[in-house]
């Protein structure tokens, strides 16, 4: 596969059965196959023979402004999403196929973050609850009119933590 960032041809990299494109002789970033992310996403899933293969790459100089497009789809950009509500790492993942690009040392920023994902829900259900919390009463109150507008602001909020809301997830609330 070419290297969605600098064009250079990547290395298929194997972690625990899991097999990810790795840009070793370019801007070292990484590529993840459509749901593999959320197999690799936490530090205790990575062997450290993995980590020490991707800590080999060469890191060159690289654009994170310019706009990429998914080595996997024909012409379709990437876009970019915060891995988290502390909004820290910024990922890029494909619209259409759901696969996830990670540029250099963006890997070992989200291992620091979080030991599990359940650190991370938990971290994003703080946020809802300080920023919905105060409201909860006068939700509860609140008439069929302005609960549906309710339904359609917690659905746009998705955008905090999406992969959250993936098939077999359990969403917020009864929103």
């Amino acid at each position: 596969m070419q290297c969605p960032r600098c064009q250079t041809e990547t290395v298929e990299l194997t972690n625990n059965n899991v097999n990810v494109e790795v840009c070793l002789n370019g801007c070292s970033g990484i590529w993840f196959d459509p749901y593999i992310f959320k197999q690799l996403d936490e530090p205790h899933e990575a062997e450290i023979s993995f980590l020490q293969k991707l800590s080999q790459g060469k890191k060159g100089a690289i654009d994170l402004e310019k706009k990429i497009d998914c080595p996997r789809c024909d012409s379709q950009p990437l876009f970019r999403r915060f891995f988290s509500v502390r909004k820290s790492v910024e990922i890029d993942e494909c619209p259409r196929c759901a696969g996830v690009w990670l540029d250099a040392g963006e890997l070992t920023q989200i291992y620091s973050m979080f030991e599990t994902e359940e650190q991370r829900k938990g971290e994003a259900d703080i946020l809802l609850a300080e920023l919905i919390g105060p409201n909860m009463e006068k939700l509860s109150k609140a008439s069929e009119e302005e609960l549906e507008k309710n339904r359609r602001l917690a659905k746009a909020l998705k955008f905090i933590c999406p992969s959250y809301y993936m098939k077999g997830e359990k969403e917020w609330g009864n929103f």
